[in-house]
């Protein structure tokens, strides 16, 4: 590795990688795609000949940009298959760790599901899967993208197929973002289908498709709208409250107090995203506060750091909450 000094507080660094022309191919990617994903995540300028790579930034950035390509060039070394967009990503968004953060940490459990090596991506992704598994009630707050659902819905497969429940319910308020419920085509179930759809693609995923639908038959695994489990006690079954943003106070405490016994909860939202009518408190903020040091209840907080979807995604994120912040203090 080579530095020469730019104008004003650039640097230009250069690496010279030894490595063969298949593993480059995976590394750069099509056309060089992962190198500007690198580019516009690092805030560098990356330039290559063969693989000799030229970067240019502050030199904070470049030396990350280093550090990210020689470790992405090991990984695509090990990997049978190319690296892929995700990988970048992934790799990236694991670097927004503490050192110290990650060699802190506890090992996690892998679960059971059509998913090999389920761990959780990020930091805060293995301490809610951990938090779930250690308490009977857990809450995962935060942004789109953090894997709130996804992880909920497949710790609820992992305790089913290891026989620790019987049953998984899912279900969400039936709250429009702008629609009606009664302007929508079909009878009440097709109304309120396509705002159970996300919990059905986690599950199709986690499970396969035939699988599921044998146990959705069997009522093994039951997906409804919140309205239905009023009056109900659910006994060992994984349930998961999804878009708990949207629950009313009292929609919440009815929620809570439907768990039973050898029944796990999972609720998970987005503060940031709430449709509720304006001046109608969320059920999720309220809980959040009032079970926040109740034995047996987790609450696990999501950032941008831990969105594991396009980098933009988190960029948008960190705008807006930079947005209600500004707004919040002119208020």
């Amino acid at each position: 590795m080579t530095e020469a000094k730019t104008k004003s507080d650039q640097t230009s660094l250069s690496l010279d990688l030894q490595i063969n022309n298949s593993d480059l191919s995976s590394l750069v990617g099509p056309l060089d795609s992962n190198l500007a994903q690198l580019e516009n995540f690092l805030n560098v300028e990356i330039s290559r000949r063969g693989a000799s790579f030229g970067i240019k930034g502050t030199q904070a950035n470049c030396r990350k940009a280093i550090q990210a390509l020689t470790d992405l060039a090991a990984i695509a070394e090990r990997k049978s298959d190319e690296l892929t967009a995700e990988d970048i990503q992934l790799y990236l968004v694991g670097q927004n760790a503490p050192a110290e953060e990650l060699a802190a940490e506890e090992p996690v459990p892998e679960l059971r599901t059509n998913r090999k090596g389920l761990q959780g991506r990020t930091p805060m992704q293995r301490t809610y899967i951990r938090n779930i598994l250690s308490h009977d009630v857990s809450f995962g707050i935060g942004p789109a993208g953090t894997g709130k659902t996804y992880l909920a819905v497949a710790a609820a497969v992992s305790a089913f197929e290891k026989g620790e429940v019987e049953r998984i319910v899912l279900t969400r308020p039936a709250v429009e973002a702008g629609e009606k419920l009664g302007f929508l085509p079909g009878d009440l179930s097709q109304k309120v289908d396509p705002y159970l759809r996300p919990l059905y693609d986690a599950l199709f995923d986690l499970l396969g498709t035939e699988k599921t639908q044998r146990l959705l038959e069997k009522q093994k695994i039951e997906i409804a709208p919140l309205a239905y489990m009023r009056g109900r006690t659910l006994n060992a079954s994984f349930v998961i409250l999804d878009e708990a943003q949207n629950t009313t106070p009292e929609q919440m405490k009815m929620f809570l107090t439907r768990i039973g016994f050898g029944s796990k909860a999972v609720i998970t939202g987005d503060a940031s995203q709430i449709d509720l009518p304006r001046g109608q408190r969320s059920g999720l903020i309220e809980a959040s506060h009032i079970l926040q040091d109740v034995r047996g209840v987790s609450m696990t907080y999501f950032t941008s750091a831990d969105v594991v979807r396009h980098p933009l995604v988190a960029r948008i994120v960190e705008a807006y909450q930079k947005a209600e912040k500004r707004e919040y203090q002119h208020a």
